[in-house]
């Protein structure tokens, strides 16, 4: 099973419980919340995982925009700080182009999103499944 080396994930897990203690708003956007769902990492496409393995091992990697910042314009994940998350092609086959897959990776340790609908939707990546 790979989980890739990144920061603990305590930092927004001690945001939550302050907030379920001491009272306040949550700052997920239900936007988000709607569009995020899961996919175990056995149900991704193969390519997904050779995708996951590059990023695992640095790379090399086939296009010049993987690795790049996503800069979650759409605001469909968790709201975070510039460069927090990273994108990553996944290749589509029979595809002349990029195609519409991606893994998006988080700083947070197994962190990581399938989408195959170019940002529309995203799925977090469940390793223990």
């Amino acid at each position: 099973m790979r989980i890739p080396p990144r920061i603990a994930m305590l930092g927004g897990i001690a945001a939550l419980v302050s907030t379920l203690v001491i009272g306040g708003q949550a700052t997920a956007s239900p936007t988000a919340a709607a569009a995020v769902g899961d996919i175990c990492y056995s149900d991704l496409p193969s390519q997904a995982h050779d995708t996951l393995d590059l990023i695992e091992q640095g790379g090399p990697f086939p296009y010049k925009q993987d690795g790049t910042v996503f800069s979650n314009r759409e605001g469909v994940l968790p709201s975070h700080s510039s460069a927090y998350y990273h994108e990553y092609t996944v290749k589509t086959p029979g595809s002349s182009t990029r195609g519409a897959r991606r893994i998006v990776t988080g700083q947070a340790s197994a962190e990581d999103y399938y989408t195959a609908d170019h940002y529309a939707t995203f799925d977090l990546v469940d390793y223990g499944c």
